[in-house]
């Protein structure tokens, strides 16, 4: 959103990267220590999500882990659901469903997501950036550091910073192999010799590393250069959506504030609060811009100088393109958004559809290829039959294949055991007979079923061949 009467030479902000400046230097950013309303919200919400974040992998639902992403197994656990290799389908149709609520939030409140609940920003703004403040000082103290000369003072400061750095980066290195191995095997990495568990604990090495240069390096391009999302907004947000906006009908034109003289200019007394408590390092007055991640410190920091020269806050808020622009609250919701929710309820109808009628195990029956029908002395027919059965549950079953008919026997070819591992499968051969007086044409459908303890987990058909 930006004030249409702006010149092109104002608007040329868009051929220019925030944080690259003409000779293609990267530009360090010092944000101001975000102070306010909004901001103390945001340690509140921050809590709770590193709360559940670092309890997540320890909380059990049935047994099952809460989470679990277990790629080199396989194994994937959504609020104690367990999907494997058989149920892949189910998994993607709750990714589709994720990108699609990302999709209809961003629609309606903008890159929220992005500035309160990303775990780069809340690791990045709401952790590290905190200790940096700690150790170091505020963005002017911060910067005045990095141009001092290596003494004793620097090099305490820096080691410690790094030092802290490091120790985080290694928590967060273990939070996410619980999340994709489990706590029990990370326990290992814990208890026993590294010999052990070579891997894992190179594992955890390699995403210390990696978290250690995301959050001392790379910072602001994670969001800006290395994450697609905001270069989405262009097709998620509408004129409707809610986003962290400067109300340029009241702030323009801006000007700096001049005791003794009746003010004749907007409310924006052009003071670059806003500028200096940006982590992006963006000007939020030209506009809704990629490298915006609504983090609301601009908002807090608006609006203490509006405190400051007694004008009324919210000249920076969260309000749509239509509200500025109409100086009316807007409640009539976009065809996009009624478009994204409507997809959103069929793909969650969808998913509990397929969640309510999902089978413990799935079999394949099928007629060994080449093979004819079987006349024996006993007047039956039988045919021979490759199976194949998926446990699809992360418990141990032991299945019974069974005839529902009441004609007609099954007979394994040979004693196999059927017991089924968590996510395995057991395979071999099988007779199926009919009655001859039975059979009612050369094709005939005989329908199977598999039980566990007597409970009837699924049921099929497979067909048989008669003369």
């Amino acid at each position: 959103m930006k004030n249409p009467s702006n010149t092109a030479e104002e608007d040329s902000f868009r051929d220019h990267f925030s944080s690259v400046d003409d000779y293609g230097k990267r530009v360090w950013f010092y944000p101001q220590k975000p102070r306010g309303k909004w901001h103390n919200r945001r340690v509140v919400f921050t809590i709770v999500l590193l709360a559940l974040m670092f309890s997540g992998p320890f909380i059990r639902v049935g047994g099952n882990p809460l989470f679990l992403f277990n790629i080199l197994e396989r194994k994937f656990f959504i609020f104690g659901i367990f999907i494997g290799p058989q149920d892949y389908w189910i998994f993607g149709l709750l990714m589709l469903s994720f990108l699609v609520f990302v999709s209809l939030f961003t629609n309606l409140f903008g890159r929220l997501w992005c500035g309160w609940a990303c775990p780069q920003t809340v690791f990045m703004e709401m952790v590290f950036r905190k200790i940096e403040y700690a150790i170091e000082g505020d963005w002017n103290k911060q910067k005045a550091l990095d141009r001092a000369p290596w003494d004793t003072s620097k090099i305490v400061k820096k080691g410690s910073k790094w030092a802290i750095f490091v120790m985080i980066s290694f928590l967060i290195a273990n939070l996410l192999l619980a999340y994709l191995v489990g706590v029990d095997e990370l326990k290992k990495i814990v208890t026993h010799p590294v010999s052990d568990n070579p891997g894992l604990f190179a594992g955890v090495v390699i995403f210390t590393l990696i978290f250690f240069f995301i959050f001392s390096w790379l910072r602001d391009q994670a969001c800006t250069v290395v994450c697609p999302y905001g270069r989405l907004q262009g097709v998620l947000l509408d004129k409707k959506s809610a986003v962290v906006a400067y109300d340029h009908v009241r702030g323009e034109q801006r000007g700096k504030l001049r005791k003794g003289q009746e003010r004749e200019l907007g409310d924006c007394i052009d003071c670059f609060q806003c500028v200096r408590v940006c982590p992006t390092g963006i000007d939020i007055r030209n506009g809704t811009q990629m490298e915006c991640v609504s983090c609301t410190a601009c908002i807090d920091a608006c609006d203490h100088m509006m405190d400051q020269v007694g004008f009324e806050r919210g000249l920076i808020r969260y309000a749509s393109e239509e509200t500025i622009n109409s100086g009316k609250k807007e409640k009539k919701l976009s065809l996009k958004t009624v478009g994204y929710s409507i997809v959103l309820l069929a793909l969650w109808g969808g998913l509990a559809y397929a969640m309510l009628t999902r089978s413990s195990t799935e079999t394949t029956l099928l007629r060994v290829p080449g093979t004819r029908f079987i006349e024996n002395p006993d007047g039956t027919i039988s045919n021979l039959y490759n199976f194949k059965i998926y446990n699809k549950t992360n418990a141990v079953l032991k299945p019974q294949l069974r005839l529902l008919g009441k004609e007609g026997s099954l007979r394994f070819a040979g004693v196999p055991d059927l017991t089924l591992q968590p996510a395995g499968s057991v395979q071999g051969t099988l007779f199926i007979a009919m009655p001859r007086e039975a059979l009612k044409g050369r094709k005939n459908y005989v329908p199977v079923a598999v039980f566990q303890q007597g409970e009837m987990l699924e049921s099929f058909e497979t067909t048989l061949m008669g003369p």
